[in-house]
């Protein structure tokens, strides 16, 4: 959730929370020794010499993973110089590792981090190459968002996969598994060693601005039981996995990019609900825990968002739950962590809670220069931060970044983007279509009497490296399945003079299929498919987000759940609509009634086949 902009879900209505839980290089060499990624606990007398040779300065950098704009380590674009001079005071990624000796660099695409899978790879050989050429150099802990579906930061052509909520509707343990272990051979062919995914967030609040589909479900054991497969996957491929957001952000209704999210769970209810996802990660053995910028006033009553909580995260994370990894901030130029105290006294105040790394803070030179205050003046002990360095080191030792730091480019043609990949993408997002509605066995639609579709709606911006937009996709796949298939987008707010056309548009075609995403009762959305139905044509839309567009669609005949509109997921949507394949997914959340939220229209579990 780093300044994502994914966007809120749209969803308004407020359903109780007791209807939602019914229903629900020298150092380099002497590391050589240290073996295969996640083999055997490294050699800790090794990691403390390299952290007693440290000097102040170079402790503090280790605690930071900070953004930097570019595709190159030392030869960014112009723009992107210009970027790196007003943000952080440096020209480029190399110069921003040799001033402050960080201990991570966060790619995103709107950094320009993330042009195509090549490219990547050369960035962090620069960035590594850059770090580890200093004084006392180590290996740089290079992370990245990619849980998939809507939030991914690298795109085509990589292979690209359903996100966490349609991996929930498929249900399978082994398809998350495989996600996680394709997905971080890919990663790690580019250089990505610490992957920010899974999604640990019970999601059983539909007004979620924030998380909503980024989640497994509703249920905890199943969500459990997912997260650790995809835990399994990716360490398995020797990517740290990261399960956040932690104690919990799956019932809020604020978002902590904008605003400071309050959890009102009793201890009872979060030691219920919030906790097994987590309790699961760690027992999978999961390498980093991100944490959530929110209150919990029923595990810490002091005002304090988690991130900033030594109750949440020493009392709670370290001593009851056992977990001994990286403890990772969400991004700390979130309004949730910002709200209370300074940008000076956030990253002073994470470490004291027991957090190990600080990620991307607003004012970089601020937060260094505070932490480093806050030994010097006694507020931290060194120690304290010795702790959190080794635990960073040992990470990065079990991830073989200092016995092999560098990637090749024949690893990523290799790897990346291959056929067998994408095919295993495309099986597992047949598995999570889910047939909401089919009256009167309107679906599959057959070429012999449907030969025509009209494909309307909404057209989001399509996700990191997909085609889109959405209807083009969708009207693309079916022309490929032996429809006449045409777009027409008509967006997330169609005018009367938008819904007019289409309506036109279907009088001319056998059938229409409408995308829609995140209707509520006063979208035009709704408008649009009422309409589209009174034509008589047959109707199916198809819910490109949240599932619970279909409580706001009781006219259409049939309703799908694609849980993205990724390209991925579209594609199966369309197999499904043709019947190529049956609909298997099941909801892992409930869907209220929209005239009634305290009545469940769907409960988890539901779903209709052919």
């Amino acid at each position: 959730m780093h300044d994502t902009g994914t966007g809120s879900t749209g969803n308004t209505a407020q359903p109780s929370r007791r209807t939602v839980l019914a229903a629900t290089a020298g150092v380099t060499a002497a590391l050589a020794a240290a073996g295969p990624a996640h083999a055997a606990a490294p050699d800790d007398s090794r990691l403390r010499a390299i952290v007693s040779r440290m000097t102040l300065q170079e402790k503090v950098g280790q605690l930071f993973v900070m953004r930097v704009y570019g595709h190159s380590a030392t030869a960014p674009d112009q723009a992107d110089v210009a970027a790196n001079l007003k943000e952080i005071g440096v020209r480029t990624a190399a110069e921003l590792v040799a001033k402050y000796r960080v201990g991570g660099i966060i790619y995103f695409t709107w950094a320009h981090n993330t042009r195509d899978p090549h490219q990547i790879a050369d960035l962090s050989n620069g960035i590594q190459r850059a770090s580890l050429g200093l004084p006392r150099g180590l290996p740089v802990l290079i992370s990245t968002d990619q849980e998939h579906g809507i939030v991914a930061r690298v795109g085509k052509p990589a292979t690209l996969f359903p996100g966490a909520m349609a991996l929930g509707a498929g249900g399978s343990r082994s398809d998350a598994r495989a996600l996680g272990r394709i997905a971080g051979a890919e990663l790690r062919a580019m250089g990505i060693r610490q992957d920010y995914s899974p999604v640990a967030d019970v999601n059983v609040n539909p007004a979620n601005p924030v998380i909503g589909v980024r989640s497994f479900g509703a249920d905890p054991r199943a969500v459990s039981a997912l997260v650790a497969a995809e835990v399994a996957g990716y360490q398995g491929s020797g990517v740290a996995a990261t399960a956040k957001h932690f104690p919990g952000h799956g019932d809020t209704n604020v978002d902590s990019h904008t605003g400071f999210p309050t959890i009102t769970h009793s201890r009872e209810l979060w030691e219920k609900l919030d906790a097994p996802p987590f309790r699961a990660a760690i027992a999978a053995g999961i390498d980093s825990i991100m944490t959530a910028h929110l209150m919990v006033p029923a595990l810490d009553g002091s005002g304090d968002p988690a991130t900033l909580s030594r109750p949440i995260l020493t009392g709670i994370l370290r001593e009851q739950l056992g977990y001994d990894g990286v403890v990772v901030t969400d991004s700390l130029g979130m309004e949730g962590v910002r709200t209370k105290y300074g940008d000076a006294r956030v990253p002073v105040l994470a470490l004291k809670a027991g957090v190990d790394q600080l990620l991307n803070p607003p004012d970089l030179d601020l937060a260094w220069n505070a932490v480093l205050t806050a030994v010097r003046e006694g507020e931290l002990t060194e120690a304290r931060l010795d702790e959190s360095i080794l635990r960073v080191l040992r990470l990065k030792s079990r991830l073989g970044l200092f016995r092999s730091p560098y990637v090749g480019q024949g690893g990523v043609d290799r790897t990346v983007g291959t056929r067998s990949h994408l095919a295993a993408a495309d099986r597992i997002a047949e598995r999570t279509t889910t047939l909401l509605v089919n009256e009167g066995r309107l679906l599959p639609l057959s070429r012999r009497r449907h030969p025509k579709v009209l494909v309307v709606g909404a057209d989001p911006a399509s996700p990191s490296g997909t085609t889109g937009p959405p209807t083009g996709v969708l009207a693309g796949a079916l022309n490929e399945l032996g429809f006449t298939a045409t777009a027409l987008s008509t967006g997330t707010a169609p005018s009367a003079a938008a819904i007019a056309k289409a309506v036109a548009a279907a009088r001319d075609a056998d059938a229409v299929v409408a995308a829609t995403y995140n209707v509520t009762a006063s979208s035009s959305q709704k408008a649009l498919v009422e309409q589209l139905v009174a034509t008589g044509r047959p109707v199916v839309a198809v819910a490109i987000r949240n599932p619970y567009d279909v409580a706001h669609l009781p006219s259409a005949p049939a309703c799908l759940a694609a849980y993205s509109w990724t390209d991925v997921e579209l594609r199966a949507a369309a197999r499904v609509i043709a019947g190529r394949v049956k609909p298997r997914g099941k909801l892992p959340v409930a869907v209220q009634r929209a005239d009634d939220p305290e009545q469940v229209l769907y409960p988890i579990g539901y779903g209709l086949s052919y």
